[in-house]
């Protein structure tokens, strides 16, 4: 692994303060001016997707939105609310299904899994009820 220069921690700390968030780019960015005035939102995305190729943020796509890190690595789940877009993490086991789909399909690599529960969180559910 790279060294952490100041920009890199920075970035990392930020994303790691945001327990909960799931930050994107631009939001990283903002937070990090405070800190270093002088870094530019490109230094800012190089420095993003170093920190996952390193293995210190992982990446949560969803399609038609930005790009969101995370710096929890412990395994977990998502929850995903339908209004906010909000991500909220959730620790629940799980059955061992990966093994079972690799013997059942085992000419197929498998690079990833993803498991996202959506609804809408209790804040929506309020508002939507009001």
């Amino acid at each position: 692994m790279k060294r952490l220069t100041k920009q890199r921690k920075a970035v990392l700390e930020v994303v790691r303060s945001a327990k909960g968030h799931h930050p994107d780019a631009a939001w990283v960015y903002a937070e990090v001016r405070k800190q270093v005035p002088s870094i530019s939102l490109g230094t800012v995305y190089r420095t993003l997707d170093a920190l996952t190729e390193e293995g210190y943020l992982v990446p949560l796509a969803r399609p038609g939105e930005a790009l969101r890190y995370e710096a929890n690595l412990d395994g977990h789940l998502h929850m995903v609310c339908r209004k906010c877009n909000r991500f909220f993490d959730i620790v629940h086991p799980l059955p061992d299904l990966l093994s079972e789909v690799k013997a059942k399909y085992p000419a197929f690599v498998i690079e990833d899994v993803q498991v996202e529960y959506q609804g809408l969180c209790p804040a929506c559910q309020a508002a939507t009820a009001k």
